[in-house]
């Protein structure tokens, strides 16, 4: 084989977590109570937009946790030499931008660098000036004259690529309804650009049609160019950014996935059973509350560092250590992030042990764990759903912070955090090297504003009371 393939302990969760969400997806389709609020979500026009966007980051993520040793020599007639790095899906899709490694820093699509050196002029006199870059621009004889033209003419012939590409895919799909829905082509169409469709299909498509040629003309311009500049070692910003959406992804998503049954069994058993157990489960979220997250998370990190100090030849990789930390992490996070969720759910649970159907159903003889549930937990999934919406985005900025004051993921993994953290010095620079922060922000602000929205249309479409002053 080519490669070797290989599985982190986060891709395992990361894979077990999309097997999940489809499988959420199946069983919201086939429970009309469940259908008809998530329905509402999609009817949303910034519903939609935002789970488009965010699904786009989610497939970002999901191609960069696909790992493998790449092969680089073969041993013997049957048998393989693998390399020791691990390299993934996204690293082969981005194969240019992470091998066109500069000397230093060059700012975004520059084609000389960013420092000047002493340079030996065609008379053969020493002089400072800024060096060509040896790969960015590298193909253009005189860069001050033909860069602007070269990076207009990419853009606008890699738009029309994706521009293509998506209405093709559009008219297929559309085809594909016309005639399942037994309608003309035409009619479809029209019905689309004039926004007489039951879900904003014409949201849907520009928002489509955005990504798509975002893509496109980034990764062709990112062939030739440094998109967001390089770092102080070279390195392609705008690749780091992008490795950077997998950890923000999983910060978010496995902390959630560690917080929840903490949060719904406490919260269901202190609010149902009430007395000692009410007390005991107060006395620990208490307790952990009080004591502050920021040092309790520093602290686990530290004991993290010297038990791989201790076993460093446990780890195959850089790759492995550091996908131990960030596991490590997200476990942390959880555990200190419970607290709050907990309570709604016991507040809640306090109420709806007083319901009659409650009352009831425990007149009937029915068992407190069957009661507990059946009934009590199907009732307060709404606010699971619409806590761990409004948490992501919280979580993601965490991270940001947790890095920026060396206490959250490795250092040699691609993260916003660290990326903010390694621009500290860069703009105390003169002049200053903005590119770096830049790119770290615009990602980052992406991801959380639209997660932000989808959790506001999400919790309107799932909280009851909204629904019944809807009404």
């Amino acid at each position: 084989m080519s490669i070797q393939p290989t599985f982190l302990i986060t891709d395992l969760l990361f894979f077990a977590l999309t097997i999940g969400l489809i499988a959420f997806v199946f069983m919201v389709r086939k429970r009309p109570h469940l259908s008809r609020p998530w329905s509402q979500v999609l009817k949303s026009t910034t519903g939609s937009v935002s789970l488009m966007v965010l699904l786009f980051y989610y497939a970002i993520a999901l191609l960069d946790s696909f790992h493998f040793h790449p092969r680089v020599a073969q041993a013997t007639e049957s048998q393989y030499q693998y390399s020791s790095e691990v390299h993934s899906l996204l690293d082969v899709a981005m194969t240019s931008m992470r091998s066109q490694v500069e000397k230093t820093f060059s700012a975004p699509l520059a084609t000389h660098s960013f420092a000047k050196e002493m340079m030996q002029s065609e008379a053969g006199q020493l002089q400072r000036d800024y060096p060509r870059l040896e790969y960015g621009g590298a193909h253009l004889v005189e860069p001050k004259v033909q860069k602007v033209a070269d990076v207009i003419t990419i853009s606008l012939q890699s738009s029309a690529l994706a521009l293509l590409y998506w209405a093709l895919l559009w008219l297929f799909i559309l085809w594909l309804y016309s005639q399942r829905s037994s309608q003309a082509l035409t009619t479809v169409i029209a019905n689309i650009l004039t926004a007489k469709t039951e879900y904003p299909l014409r949201a849907i498509a520009t928002t489509s049609a955005v990504l798509l040629v975002l893509t496109v003309v980034s990764m062709q311009l990112g062939q030739q160019y440094h998109l967001f500049g390089t770092d102080k070692v070279g390195q392609d910003v705008f690749y780091q950014a992008v490795k950077s959406v997998r950890t923000g992804i999983l910060i978010g998503v496995l902390t959630t996935l560690i917080t929840l049954p903490l949060a719904i069994l406490l919260g269901a058993l202190a609010g149902f059973f009430r007395g000692w157990v009410d007390d005991l489960i107060q006395y620990v979220y208490t307790t952990l509350n009080s004591i502050p997250h920021v040092l309790l998370i520093a602290a686990a990190v530290l004991l993290l560092q010297v038990y791989m100090s201790g076993h460093a030849n446990d780890f195959d990789s850089l790759t492995e250590r550091a996908d131990l930390r960030l596991l490590f992490l997200c476990l942390i996070l959880g555990i200190t992030s419970w607290t709050g969720l907990c309570r709604l759910l016991r507040a809640e649970t306090f109420k709806l042990r007083e319901m009659e159907y409650i009352q009831a159903a425990d007149a009937f003889g029915v068992s407190k764990f069957k009661i507990l549930v059946r009934h009590v937990m199907p009732n307060f999934m709404h606010i699971v759903i619409i806590s761990v919406v409004l948490d992501f985005s919280g979580l993601v900025l965490a991270e940001a912070v947790l890095s920026y004051i060396n206490i959250g993921v490795d250092p040699a993994m691609n993260s916003w955090g660290n990326m903010i953290n390694q621009a500290r010095l860069e703009m105390a620079r003169d002049p200053i090297v903005w590119w770096s922060l830049s790119a770290a922000f615009v990602f980052m602000f992406t991801l959380v504003l639209f997660a932000n929205l989808f959790a506001d249309v999400v919790r309107d479409a799932l909280d009851p009371r909204v629904v019944r002053g809807d009404q």
